[in-house]
This record gives structure tokens, C-alpha cells and sequence, in this order.
């Protein structure tokens, strides 16, 4: 039996569609941040050029082939675009709602999917993360027409070229692709939290090496409630009582809350320590004597995207 095998169930795969359009703004540091929602994202055409043969000849023979250097480039095609983007199309606000034009173009990076299907789960199958640094915009033609009797939303096009970015142990990219099939769902979700954000935490895009080093890294521990104060079923707390909540990872995210026994909403801050793994609640007044407590933790997020499950701790004040 011959070892390859053409067209086997579940190999028959294919590309579809863009989305999830993400635009960062690059900032002085290097860094790209302030992730805003690229809606209306209709067409990405990755352009490289370059890597083109310059033979060499020598003893009446063809020697050798000099490669050109690689760029990458790209045309992206919307029917919006976000606010923060006209500062990367060469507008600049004089005052809100009112935009000077020809002025300097900001760079600027992105994240797109794109989709892979198969032909046992169609386009559910999996998707590809594509990363664009160092882009810049070149002025484009924008074309406006009367409505008529065949309306058309208007179209924006944008060629896009780049300046590639530092990659340890390799040459400069401009562009870093992510196979949603071949690795670990854990590791993406946490990129993606990076990329898309968390609850307050804006999303931004980190350079290559820090890809690399989430890819590579070891799967982080799952988060945790490591221990809280008063303890859960703790009796004859003081009403003076502050509650602590320690966990195992760095925390971006939380919604906890306290109410009494019967429900009663308790009213107080919030505030993490200077390693966001230790949660102090505050009540604004002292407690009630001889009352039931029950602060709910929910909604906490770790900062590799990695959410906790709600639990509770319950507690009784002294009589």
C-alpha cells in the first residue's frame, strides 16, 4: 500500500473569509496598543515582494543566485474604518468632528483571522491569527457617487507597506501567522486575550518574541482562590472585619460582591495589592452582630484569559 494518501476524510481542507479585524496604534516605545474594533473589514491581499534571483555568473557557468530582500506589503479593503485610524489615512483633528487632511501618517499594526475548513466541519474546523506590524498607509483614491436606482456602500482601499520588527534568533518579519489547528487551545486563548482585551484591559499586540515566548511557554497554572479571610463557614468574625481574597495568578478582572444572609447588597471598596493576586473588600460600616455573610467571587479573570468558576465564602459575625 503506497504511504500517501490523497483527499483522506478530514484532509480536504480550504481558506475562507476575513475577520475579527483588530487596529493598534504604534507607540513611541515600540509597543502596539489602544486596540480598537476594525468593523466592516472586507478584503486583506497580503502583497510580499522582493526575494527575486540576481544570477551571478562565472567559468562560463551559472555560479550562484543573490536573493533580493523580502518585503511584505498588503491591500486592505473596508467599508469603515475606525476613528483612531484616520490618523494612519493622513487626518489629523483640528476639533472633534473636523479633520485636516495631508498630514503626517501614523504607523500603525493589525490582527485578522481568516477561516479553515475541512470537509467534515466546514468552516468550524479552525482558523488562522494574522499579525501585521510596521504598517503604513499610502493615500488612496476615495470615490463618492450619487444614490441611484443600484446603491452601493462605498468601498475604502488602502495599500499598505511595512518596516519588519526584531525576532530573536531570526531575520526581521513584518508578519507572524497563527494556526488555530496546530497549537495549544490554552496558549491561544491567551493571546487572544492580549489581542481582543479584558473587561478594563485594552487590548494590544504584543511584538514576535513575546508570541513566541506564550507559545513556548509552559501551560500556566489554572487560576485559583487560594485563601480568604474570614475563612469559608468561618463563626464570631469581628465586625470591624475586612475580607481578603488571595489567588494564585495576576488578576485583570473581577466582579466580587458581598451581601448579607438575606440578600441585603453590603457596600464598600475594592482594591488590589501591588502583585493583583491579593483582593482587599472594605465594607463602608461595620457589620451587623450575629449576621450571616456571603461574598460571591465571580467573574475574576487571570491574565492569561483563564476565568475562575464563582464560588463563595460564607461567614458569621460575633453575637
Amino acid at each position: 500500500m503506497r504511504n500517501i494518501q490523497w483527499d483522506a476524510v478530514g484532509d480536504r481542507l480550504y481558506e475562507t473569509g476575513v475577520d475579527r479585524g483588530v487596529h493598534y496604534l504604534k507607540q513611541t516605545d515600540g509597543s502596539y496598543k489602544q486596540g480598537v474594533a476594525w468593523n466592516g473589514l472586507s478584503n486583506v491581499s497580503e502583497n510580499p515582494s522582493g526575494a527575486e534571483p540576481s544570477p551571478i555568473y562565472a567559468d562560463n557557468i551559472k555560479y550562484l543566485n543573490l536573493m533580493s530582500a523580502e518585503e511584505f506589503g498588503a491591500t486592505v479593503e473596508a467599508y469603515t474604518y475606525p476613528d483612531q485610524f484616520a490618523e494612519c489615512d493622513g487626518s489629523k483633528a483640528l476639533t472633534p468632528g473636523v479633520l485636516a487632511g495631508q498630514q503626517i501618517r501614523k504607523i500603525f499594526g493589525m490582527a485578522y483571522r481568516t477561516k479553515i475548513g475541512n470537509d467534515v466541519d466546514g468552516e468550524e474546523y479552525g482558523y488562522k491569527l494574522h499579525l501585521i506590524y510596521g504598517a503604513l498607509a499610502s493615500p488612496s483614491e476615495k470615490s463618492y457617487q450619487t444614490v441611484n436606482d443600484s446603491p452601493e456602500a462605498i468601498s475604502f482601499s488602502w495599500e499598505v507597506s511595512t518596516t519588519a520588527v526584531e525576532v530573536s534568533g531570526m531575520k526581521p518579519t513584518a508578519t507572524l501567522t497563527i494556526d488555530s489547528t496546530k497549537v495549544s487551545a490554552a496558549k491561544l486563548a491567551e493571546l487572544e486575550a492580549i489581542l481582543y482585551g479584558v473587561d478594563e484591559v485594552e487590548g494590544r499586540m504584543p511584538l514576535p518574541d513575546e508570541v513566541l515566548s506564550i507559545m513556548t511557554a509552559d501551560a500556566p497554572t489554572a487560576v485559583a482562590l487560594s485563601s480568604s479571610t474570614p475563612t469559608d463557614e468561618a463563626t464570631d468574625v469581628a465586625i470591624d472585619s475586612v475580607v481578603v481574597l488571595t489567588f494564585n495568578n495576576v488578576i485583570v478582572a473581577e466582579q466580587v460582591s458581598m451581601v448579607s444572609g438575606e440578600g441585603d447588597p453590603v457596600a464598600g471598596t475594592k482594591a488590589f495589592d501591588a502583585t493583583n493576586k491579593i483582593l482587599t473588600f472594605t465594607p463602608d460600616a461595620v457589620l451587623t452582630n450575629g449576621t450571616d455573610y456571603i461574598v460571591t467571587v465571580s467573574g475574576v479573570v487571570d491574565e492569561h484569559g483563564q476565568a475562575l468558576a464563582t464560588e463563595a465564602v460564607n461567614f458569621t459575625t460575633i453575637a
